[in-house]
């Protein structure tokens, strides 16, 4: 029961009644579990482009995209504190020898290998240290504290995108100046512009708005294109209450109820908010140095150019059923839903009339359109692609986490171990219907596929509440193609020594 008080604290924070009673309903009822019929293979929901269609697909993203809107969406509302966890531990345990840890030990080891090191060794001289001497005396508390805390270099404060990740020979870049590079490499739209678009944490926009003052004008002297940057904040009205156990809200010390934000699926009210006619996602870790940029630049550009093809071929068949429905316009509406998405009809469907199958031929390929790079798994988390069974007796492409699948049930746990690949945040987005007007993206999730986690706060027991994930659940009415790409394409930054890889040196 909500009291009238926290009633009063629910408005003030802009958010609906309805959907906070919403949210505890689920908590009492858990959502429900994807119902996977088949595990989407190379051949079976995944394509693989041969070196033809490749060169085709970028020749077609190349000639149309200087005249389309293109935005880069990033998300990069993230600290970076998880990356240091093994760091911070090692800080807080007094006397604790490095042969007991090894990845603390590897960081120690290979530490002039970082792009940060000359901040690292400049930030210990500015207070009368040494770097070098201080690892020779086994003082790593002190270098810990240099490289972690806020009063020297922060690292364990800032976030991601503010990070030093790559070395060159007249610069170090962070994942914010790799976003930029990637995007003068494909991402270059109308008006000979890259825009790019970054949703970051409230105390951090400040910090990334100076860092891309300092970076833009070089970049767009060195690319002789122009960068529109904007950012965006997850919005508060998106936060999904706490309830303890019983399902009851959880109490803050002060009597109020605690909020949480709801995972990346709450950036789908940003995403909403995107101008574009094409959007990129892809997360601020997942970037390589120049040297090996090549191959995404290359899926990029065929991704993108396989969405042009798929959504003209979409557009023409909705405007032949606008121009009528009868045996032609049916035809080319089956032949797009069946070979360019795959379409696995209800099993009623051909009992339907020709109105009632033009009528659900309009509204299956009137819908956003997406196109998912999908790599091998190699063990690395992620959601994983499927076929779905829907409530019409049809089968879609979803992309689905563990946690929205019945693994207990052994059909169901046979068929994602018999998964292939999964989607690590790669994704090329069309956004506008064929009259140009553009969707409204709230209306094409799945309000069913969020997902409850125990957590705990001051040492007690909370349940929360994710929304459906941005390319999950928020995607799930969308129209999905997945394309393999090169596992080369994938290089996510977990921990500080991930940065130690081949791929990031």
């Amino acid at each position: 029961m909500i009291t009238e008080q926290q009633k009063e604290q629910i408005l003030s924070r802009g958010m609906s009644l309805d959907i906070v009673e919403e949210q505890i309903k689920n908590f009492e009822n858990n959502f429900p579990y994807l119902d996977i019929e088949a595990a989407a293979t190379v051949g079976n929901g995944i394509k693989a482009l041969a070196e033809e269609e490749l060169a085709h697909y970028i020749g077609t993203y190349e000639q149309l995209s200087p005249e389309k809107q293109i935005v880069k969406f990033v998300p990069a509302s993230g600290a970076a504190s998880r990356m240091f966890k093994d760091l911070y531990s090692f800080l807080e345990s007094e006397g604790k020898d490095l042969s007991d840890d090894p990845f603390t030990r590897q960081f120690f080891e290979n530490l002039s290998s970082f792009s940060f090191y000359d901040d690292l060794d400049q930030s210990l001289k500015d207070s009368g240290n040494d770097l070098q001497k201080a690892l020779e005396e086994k003082e790593y508390t002190l270098i810990l504290k240099h490289f972690l805390e806020a009063e020297h270099m922060g690292y364990g404060e800032l976030p991601k995108g503010l990070l030093k990740f790559h070395r060159y020979d007249k610069e170090n870049r962070t994942p914010t100046q790799e976003h930029f590079v990637e995007g003068a490499n494909y991402g270059v739209g109308k008006d000979n512009t890259v825009r790019l678009h970054f949703t970051v944490s409230p105390e951090h926009q400040s910090k990334f708005e100076k860092h891309v003052e300092e970076i833009q004008p070089d970049l767009e002297d060195y690319f002789e294109t122009k960068f529109e940057v904007g950012f965006s904040q997850q919005k508060k009205t998106t936060d999904t209450i706490a309830v303890d156990m019983d399902n009851s809200p959880f109490l803050e010390d002060n009597g109020d109820i605690l909020f949480r934000p709801a995972g990346h699926g709450a950036l789908l009210e940003n995403l909403n908010e995107i101008d574009a006619d094409i959007i990129f996602i892809k997360n601020i870790d997942n970037v390589v140095p120049d040297r090996i940029k090549g191959t995404t630049t290359i899926y990029k550009k065929a991704i993108g150019g396989l969405l042009y093809a798929v959504q003209e071929k979409i557009f023409q068949a909705l405007y032949q059923l606008d121009a009528g429905i009868n045996d032609s316009s049916i035809s080319l509406a089956e032949s797009v839903l069946e070979k360019e998405l795959q379409a696995r009809y209800p099993k009623d469907y051909t009992s339907y009339s020709m109105d009632e199958k033009g009528e659900y031929l309009r509204n299956k390929l009137n819908r956003p359109l997406r196109v998912c790079g999908m790599v091998e798994n190699t063990g690395e988390p992620g959601g994983g692609p499927f076929w779905v069974s829907e409530e019409d007796g049809s089968l879609s492409l979803q992309i689905a986490e563990t946690a929205q699948l019945d693994l207990e049930n052994t059909s169901q746990h046979q068929i994602f171990k018999a998964s292939t690949h999964f989607n690590p945040t790669d994704l090329v987005c069309a956004v506008r219907d064929y009259k140009g007007n553009k969707f409204d993206l709230l209306k094409f999730r799945d309000p069913k596929t969020g997902f409850i986690t125990q957590k705990s706060k001051n040492g007690k027991s909370l349940k929360a509440q994710e929304l459906p994930g941005l390319w999950n659940g928020s995607m799930s009415n969308w129209n999905s193609i997945f394309v393999e790409v090169p596992l080369i394409t994938f290089n996510p930054v977990k921990t500080i020594n991930d940065l130690l890889r081949e791929v990031h040196q």
